[in-house]
């Protein structure tokens, strides 16, 4: 086993920040006049520290951070606010007034500054902005911020997969690795990136041919943050501990069942939120990093005695390929487990063609079209002439390139039962329902959308629109909602529809359809474009301003007159909007 270990002279470029919008609008509307600030809470890594940074930029505030290493030394975090020597009261009094106090790390101050900014919260004349992490020993004074409702609490999810993969934009990664790191990191920021610094420095991620990306496949890279991150597992005390989770680990992606295990090991490990029991008797390791870190620190000759080996999980594969098969025919894509093929392309092993076009059908109807075609290539490794791979990397390829549908509008599907009842709704796609409605299975969610486009129908296209992303079709969603756009008679009803419609589309891999390209049909002028532009980009309206020797009110109302006219009041979609309408124009 070898441990990568990353220069410390390198220098690290921030990435860029991507997805929680909503969060930045709760930490800046809690942050502004007449409110008492807010408690941001979760695991390491999870980007606490970056949204703070987000939603404060421009303005104007004090900082103060804990740190372990201070934790026993009085006011040691307030030191560069206060003088020498100050009381708790006299320390209150002093930072009363300020009008916003950023706390980083609360959980690591010392108790004299936890104190003092308890106090700071009761008075109520400092709004505050603290971050903590989760499930860690706290000074009681903090963790009365949020159970004691003085402040109100903000628990930070871990990042979307489809925000993860924006945050990986500019790195080259194909869908299945970025879906891997998103897996296996499980919304740790940190490890995330400490992860794609040593695949890269290590020559671990393989150049994929025709495609100008990059895969991961083979063993997980043991760097000094895996291993931070795997102590809870190798340091266990108990015996039979680390031997019951390295056979776990082995065993994935498949679970072990409770007979064969010692249960007073299983009832020490599921204490400690190691392991997961389900209700069938399935045992599995409880956090997905386990189980490859575990694997990669495991010694050649132990790795040979546990491994089961590609070989012995075909009946599982099937299993699953049936089960994706079905939810085709139900028409219902949400997402299911499938760990199996995520787990053989993980390792580098050949997919059998069936399960892999089977797979990327599946991804391509959720609007996952990225995705798709990654799947498609995977099984043609395999099967290079495979006809059924071939068409479903076409089709990928062509949602990409708003050619969905060719120049006489049929359908390019070849599979025979994909064609009975996708096909028609091609039509349904590009607008044209005409007969299809009675091609399509009575009352389904596709043969909705047909009657109401038909009709002509704003609210029904909306209908249509949320059943079709209830059922997980989000392209087909985001076309049914940009169609409810042109329908709709109220302005303001379209306006909604367009909204929902770019929030969807953004979700889909950069998907470009005939029925999406009018959501960037209206027109900005000169400044507003690029206003928005720059907006897309990253830049705060501080910064645009000094680009553009702009008042930062003036470029707020520029926005704002943007957002109106295409229809979405969403910072975040602003890069889908600038990109699709340069596709438009090209």
């Amino acid at each position: 086993m070898r441990t990568f270990e990353q220069d410390p002279r390198t220098p690290e470029t921030p990435w860029p920040f991507t997805g929680r919008e909503d969060e930045l609008e709760l930490v800046r509307g809690a942050s502004a006049g007449g409110r008492h600030g807010i408690v941001v809470t979760g695991p390491p890594g999870h980007g606490k520290t970056r949204l703070i940074e987000e939603a404060l930029r421009g303005t104007d505030h004090l900082r103060v951070t804990g740190t372990p290493e201070a934790r026993e030394l009085p006011f040691a975090a307030l030191a560069h606010l206060l003088p020498d020597t100050v009381s708790p009261h006299r320390a209150v009094q002093l930072l009363s007034g300020a009008r916003l106090l950023v706390v980083d790390d609360a959980h690591l101050l010392d108790e004299a500054s936890a104190a003092v900014v308890h106090q700071l919260a009761v008075h109520g004349r400092t709004r505050l902005v603290v971050a903590a992490v989760d499930d860690t020993a706290a000074p009681a004074a903090v963790s009365r911020l949020w159970t004691g409702e003085l402040l109100p609490r903000l628990a930070l999810a871990p990042l979307p997969r489809e925000d993860t993969a924006g945050l990986l934009a500019g790195t080259g990664l194909d869908p299945l690795t970025v879906g891997r790191l998103h897996r296996v990191c499980r919304g740790d920021l940190r490890l995330l990136r400490d992860l794609v610094t040593a695949l890269d420095a290590t020559g671990r991620l393989v150049p994929l041919p025709g495609t100008g990306e990059r895969a991961w496949r083979g063993a997980l890279p043991v760097t000094p943050a895996v291993r931070e991150r795997l102590a809870p597992v190798l340091e266990r005390p108990g015996p039979g501990d680390r031997d019951t989770l390295e056979r776990l680990a082995f065993a994935e992606p498949l679970p072990l069942r409770l007979d064969g295990l010692d249960l007073d090991v299983l009832e020490r490990l599921e204490a400690d939120a190691l392991i997961e029991v389900g209700d069938d008797g399935a045992v599995t390791l409880a956090h997905p990093l386990h189980g490859p870190a575990l694997r990669a620190s495991a010694g050649r000759l132990r790795a040979r005695r546990l491994s089961r080996g590609a070989d012995g999980y075909g009946g599982a594969l099937d299993a699953e390929q049936r089960t994706l098969a079905q939810r085709i025919r139900e028409l219902d894509v949400r997402h299911v487990p499938a760990p199996v093929g995520e787990w053989l392309v993980a390792e580098g092993a050949r997919l059998p063609a069936g399960y892999a076009a089977v797979r990327a059908r599946y991804a391509r109807l959720g609007g996952a079209v990225r995705e798709a075609a990654a799947w498609a290539r995977e099984g043609l490794r395999q099967a290079p002439d495979d006809a059924c791979c071939r068409g479903e990397l076409l089709l990928a390829e062509q949602e990409m390139t708003e050619a969905a549908i060719d120049g006489g509008g049929r359908s390019r599907t070849r599979d025979p039962d994909e064609r009975d009842v996708f096909g028609p709704y091609e039509a349904v796609r590009l607008g044209e329902p005409g007969p299809a409605a009675r091609r399509l299975p009575a009352g389904s969610v596709l043969a909705r959308h047909a009657e109401a486009l038909a009709r002509g129908d704003g609210p029904a296209l909306d209908r249509a629109a949320g059943a079709l992303r209830e059922r997980g079709f989000l392209l087909f969603a985001a076309e049914a909602y940009a169609q409810a756009v042109r329908a709709h008679r109220d302005p303001s009803a379209a306006r909604l529809s367009r909204t929902r419609a770019v929030a969807l589309a953004r979700r889909c891999e950069g998907a470009r359809t005939p029925a999406l390209s009018g959501l960037v049909l209206g027109e900005l002028t000169v400044r507003q474009r690029q206003v928005v532009t720059l907006a897309a980009a990253g830049l705060s309206n501080r910064e645009i301003a000094e680009r553009l020797t702009l008042s930062v009110r003036t470029v707020g109302n520029h926005l704002y007159g943007a957002y109106t006219r295409l229809g979405s009041g969403d910072r975040g979609a602003l890069p889908w909007l600038v990109d699709a309408a340069a596709a438009k124009s090209a």
